[in-house]
């Protein structure tokens, strides 16, 4: 199964848990700055993310919204 995820830029603290949760390696902290000063995760379209929506789970922002089989 194929999986995406987009992460709300602006509601990610850069806690990281998602990035530990990952099986995939599909999520990184990112480089750039959002509006509250931290540095968001970003995701890896080419990982092979299978949509285990484990980081969405794990998130405490509900920062990111998974989708499955696209």
């Amino acid at each position: 199964m194929n999986g995406r995820i987009t992460i709300a830029f602006g509601r990610c603290k850069a806690c990281l848990l998602c990035v530990e949760v990952c099986n995939k390696n599909a999520l990184r902290q990112g480089s750039e700055l959002n509006e509250a000063g931290y540095v968001p995760v970003v995701f890896d379209e080419n990982a092979g993310c299978n949509g285990c929506a484990l980081c969405a789970i794990r998130c405490p922002d509900a920062a990111i919204e998974v989708f499955r089989g696209e």
